[in-house]
């Protein structure tokens, strides 16, 4: 049976190779103030993450900002533990493909899943916000001593990379009104619900998701200082310390949309851009330089570009002449989908879940349209 959308399917089907696990349980989450003696439960990581030695209970570890970051974990017996380290975040525990128990904000310390049958379980833990003014820090999970570690699930064959601003984020993609504060915007900002991830849980694939609200290939928005997409791009945390360098993580399938920053907001005065022509030009030779540089390290991977038809049309406009230009530079292996009749319904007109649906709709489409992409590895 498929259910597109939701936080359930990510869960089922992401943990779909484990063996059947106990359900029919009443759960509950609480932060514990005095937690037994712990053992490290290994886990799977997906998406950039330092993995640096703890440095006291509120950095326990495990430090990432990028969107889109999930743990994976299975172990029999009947509760499970995992510590939070300082975060500004919403995390979904999802244990045995049931749906996500929600913790917002937590506190630093170590956290209890209880109320399980005892037997074997997996757990997931899916880190649903935005985090660009710090990071994320987690501690891993843990048993204790009555408890039982299981392997983990294995990684899939299949891996899709998601590159982008917001609309890739999912900012503000659960809210029912598009007029928000920027707390309604952490608050309703459900990465797990955007396009990326229902789209990789749809091929049974790995996902990444590299994206930063409000920033564009040379251009944020409205023209505000900081790093663009691809001068973060190539690092673990924003900070720009320590490269992103993983053998593992090939992707056949890396899915960009960049240019709604760069584009939707008129030129002001001081900008280095003195005419939409400049903009453009700049745009695209900055765009070009950037898949090559991923094309160098993912000589093999299928680039889909997309764009909405914000901006009166510009920003596709503009994405499609990059595909001409890197095709005509003899790489055939990327294309460019326009994407019509969005809702944006969204906080600030942003796309929503059932835009995200859409989105990832037309995505589904055109791979199983083109199942030569999963050889591309």
């Amino acid at each position: 049976m498929t259910f597109r959308g939701g936080i359930l399917l990510l869960a089922t089907l992401l943990s779909a190779s484990l063996p059947p696990f106990v359900q029919a349980q009443q759960m509950s989450l609480e932060r514990l103030a005095s937690p037994p003696a712990l053992v490290p439960l290994k886990m799977s990581i997906h998406g950039r993450v330092l993995n640096a030695p703890a440095a006291g209970p509120e950095a326990p570890g495990f430090a990432s900002q990028w969107p889109g970051i999930y743990y994976q974990a299975a172990f029999r017996g009947a509760e499970v533990f995992f510590r939070v380290g300082v975060a500004h975040e919403i995390l979904h525990v999802v244990v045995d493909h049931q749906l996500p128990l929600v913790l917002k904000d937590p506190q630093p310390g170590v956290y209890a899943v209880t109320g399980l049958a005892k037997g074997r379980h997996a757990v997931d833990l899916y880190i649903a916000t935005e985090s660009q003014s710090a990071p994320n820090h987690f501690g891993g999970f843990a048993l204790s001593a009555q408890e039982k570690p299981l392997s983990p699930p294995k990684p899939s064959r299949r891996q899709i990379e998601f590159i982008g601003d917001s609309h890739t984020v999912g900012y503000g993609n659960t809210s029912p009104k598009q007029a928000c504060t920027a707390d309604e915007v952490w608050a309703s900002t459900d990465n797990t619900q955007a396009f990326g991830p229902l789209t990789a849980v749809h091929f049974h694939a790995d996902y990444e998701v590299h994206a930063i609200s409000g920033r564009g290939i040379v251009r944020n928005y409205n023209g505000f200082a900081a790093d663009t997409l691809p001068e973060a791009y190539p690092y673990v945390l924003f900070d720009k310390k320590q490269e992103a360098l993983d053998s593992t993580w090939k992707p056949q399938l890396i899915v960009i949309a960049l240019g709604t920053n760069d584009f939707s907001t008129p030129l002001h005065d001081g900008e280095k851009w003195k005419t939409r022509d400049a903009l453009h030009a700049d745009y695209e030779a900055t765009y070009l330089r950037f898949l090559k540089g991923l094309r160098e390290q993912n000589p093999h991977a299928f680039f889909l570009l997309w764009a909405t038809d914000m901006a009166n049309g510009e920003i596709a406009s503009e994405e499609q002449r990059v595909v001409d230009r890197f095709k005509a530079l003899g790489d055939p292996n990327i294309a460019f989908i326009p994407i019509h009749h969005l809702a944006f319904t969204g906080c600030h007109g942003h796309p929503s879940i059932a835009d995200d649906r859409a989105i990832s709709d037309l995505f589904v489409q055109f791979v199983e349209a083109h199942p030569r992409i999963w050889k591309g590895r």
